[in-house]
C-alpha cells in the first residue's frame, strides 16, 4: 500500500460499532485508542473484524493543540 499521507498509526481493532450507515472502528494503538467513521460498506469491504491489524491513516491540513487551563 502506497500512500502519500504520512501519519499511519499501525494498531487492532478493538471495536466495531454498527450503526445504520456508518460504523465507529476502534484501534488500539499499543496504549492509545483511536476511533474512525467509516462507512458499513467500507468496514465488509477491508474484512474489518475485533482482533485484526489495521492503520488509521491521518491526513488533514490542521492539526490543533489545547491545554487546559
Amino acid at each position: 500500500m502506497k500512500l502519500s499521507a504520512r501519519n499511519v498509526l499501525p494498531g487492532t481493532v478493538i471495536e466495531i460499532v454498527t450503526g445504520a450507515v456508518t460504523s465507529h472502528v476502534r484501534l488500539d494503538l499499543g496504549g492509545s485508542v483511536v476511533t474512525a467513521a467509516i462507512t458499513n460498506e467500507a468496514v465488509a469491504e477491508l474484512g474489518l473484524k475485533v482482533g485484526a491489524k489495521a492503520s488509521a491513516v491521518i491526513k488533514a491540513s490542521d492539526v490543533m493543540i489545547g491545554i487546559e487551563d
